[in-house]
């Protein structure tokens, strides 16, 4: 008997207060056609009711692949759980995504927990354990003692719990049933068999999979084609048939925001280096182009979202991986894909012309096992204690993403952004900064609204190193403070760097030196090549 029946038929079986689980990262393998279905039958029928949504990773980008957001309506969600939310604006509305209102207006149970903990705990969900253990995101806003990861008054339950073993503190995700899995892949057969072929990502279907049959749950696949049975190799397919109820065919699917369809993506096709959408002259590019010298031959590299994503850009622009140099650099970032060119914007997470994929839980495994040695990260807001933020901030609510698990494993850490932000106008001539307006909002406070990551107890117990570059200045971070290392030509130190500061550096060199001024023209910049 077939599986395949469509969207609403799909969804027609899911009850009130379910627990519904689903994994997409922003646009990629976010099984949207799904999502839509079920947020279109509460509208039309107002059930179910009361459900528990449960998405390891921000899915779905809020606007032409909603996602998350297609669930995101009072009444159908009583509580999410996330290892990210996404927050920009929609450049055709001016809105964020309907999932912000509804955490900013208290309107359901919202939680954030990192993604590494997010995707290890469905593991322990699928061997029916009590909880996931670990020891990333002691001291953070995942901690009990800040909050346990809550983005709402609503979010009352104790989901994190504080654990003390043999004299160590851990983290306890306490684990629960899932009773519906809605996942993405390219392919079916008719019994369900699902493949990911043309797909950059695995993330962390398998583990949402098999934790939906251990709790006696359906699982609905939405794929792109239907194959006939025995058509693939059986190393190519990843889930058997076994475990999937129904299989919801969407032909047209994106295969990301923007993207219908790009095979460089898995290596379908290889792209070459100049049809790469290199960056602009901008203050993320003097951004970027600082923070690649500090990327080293031979040593596993780790991106983050946001500014330090156009590094890998920027070398290639530079000429640093023709005639196969490429090879001698290792790119990823927290959701599996190796080799080739890290993208920015809404392509990130996936990487053009990679070597290999891994998934999303095994990703993770490599990430706080130490594996990748360096790592660039971005940051919204650094304070006199030596504490960063990404996870909340203003009206934003992201939580960490990998974040937490990317910077308390790392050896070496490059937080990267803008020296202050909303309204930044900078221009480069002859290779000096002209700061023309400053931003509205200070990123260097005297304290952090969300504790993502403690740098300096990182740097005094690990020996980790850290910098943070801005367009303007660079710091390196102390145990006992940061250190004013680097300004840019053209920039006072006084107004458009102490002045725009809510606390003092610990030290200031001197001589104080200057960026590189090749990072603020157009040339080409030449890049350490340390092995």
């Amino acid at each position: 008997m077939s599986k395949i029946v469509d969207a609403n038929t799909a969804v027609s079986l899911i009850g009130t207060r379910a627990t519904v689980a689903s994994a997409g990262v922003i646009g990629w393998v976010t099984p949207d056609a799904v999502l839509k279905a079920l947020g279109d039958r509460f509208r039309k029928t107002g059930a179910p009711r009361d459900l528990t949504f449960y998405f390891p990773c921000g899915t779905g980008d809020a606007m032409s692949i909603k996602g998350m957001d297609h669930v995101a309506q009072e009444g159908l969600m009583k509580r999410i759980v996330s290892g990210s939310y996404i927050n920009p604006l929609d450049p055709k509305t001016g809105k964020r995504p309907e999932l912000m209102r509804l955490i900013r207006e208290n309107a359901l149970e919202a939680y954030s927990w990192p993604i590494g903990a997010s995707m290890h705990w469905l593991r322990e969900v699928a061997r029916k354990s009590p909880g996931y253990f670990t020891r990333v995101g002691i001291g953070t806003y995942a901690d009990p003692r800040l909050g346990g990861g809550r983005f709402t008054s609503k979010a009352t339950e104790d989901l994190v719990q504080l654990i003390e073993i043999n004299g160590q503190e851990y983290l306890f995700y306490r684990s629960w049933p899932i009773d519906v899995a809605i996942v993405r892949a390219s392919s079916a057969d008719h019994e369900g068999n699902l493949s990911w072929e043309d797909e950059p990502l695995l993330t962390s279907n398998l583990a949402l999979v098999l934790a939906a049959k251990a709790s006696r749950g359906r699982v609905i696949a939405q794929v792109r084609r239907i194959v006939d049975s025995c058509s693939r190799k059986a190393s190519d397919v990843k889930i058997p048939g076994i475990f999937v109820d129904h299989v919801v065919v969407d032909e047209q699917m994106m295969m990301t925001t923007d993207v219908p369809y790009e095979p460089a993506y898995f290596s379908g096709r290889k792209m070459e280096l100049f049809e790469l959408p290199y960056p602009a002259l901008s203050a993320d590019r003097i951004i970027a182009n600082r923070v690649a010298k500090e990327v080293r031959k031979n040593e596993l590299c780790i991106f983050g979202f946001g500014a330090a994503t156009d590094v890998p850009l920027v070398m290639a622009e530079q000429g640093l991986f023709d005639d196969g140099a490429i090879k001698h650099y290792q790119f990823t970032t927290e959701h599996g894909a190796y080799g080739g060119i890290v993208m920015p914007g809404w392509q990130f997470s996936a990487n053009i012309n990679p070597d290999a994929l891994l998934d999303g839980l095994y990703q993770f495994d490599a990430i706080d096992g130490g594996l990748c040695r360096f790592a660039a990260l971005s940051f919204a807001q650094f304070d006199q204690a030596g504490v960063v933020n990404v996870s909340k901030f203003g009206a934003a609510n992201p939580g960490a993403g990998g974040f937490i698990d990317i910077a308390q494993n790392a050896g070496r850490l490059v937080f990267a952004g803008t020296f202050t932000t909303a309204g930044l106008k900078t221009e480069c001539i002859d290779g000096k900064l002209k700061i023309f307006q400053e931003g509205k909002v200070r990123k260097f406070v005297k304290e952090v609204e969300s504790v993502t990551y403690r740098v300096a107890d990182g740097i005094r117990s690990q020996q980790q190193e850290a910098l943070l570059v801005t367009e303007r200045a660079v710091f390196k971070a102390t145990p006992n403070g940061i250190v004013l290392s680097e300004v840019a030509p053209g920039v006072d130190v006084r107004s458009d760097i102490l002045d725009q500061m809510e606390f003092e550096p610990s030290a200031i060199l001197d001589p104080l030196p200057l960026m590189d001024a090749t990072h603020f023209r157009n040339a080409s910049v030449a890049v350490n090549e340390a092995v």
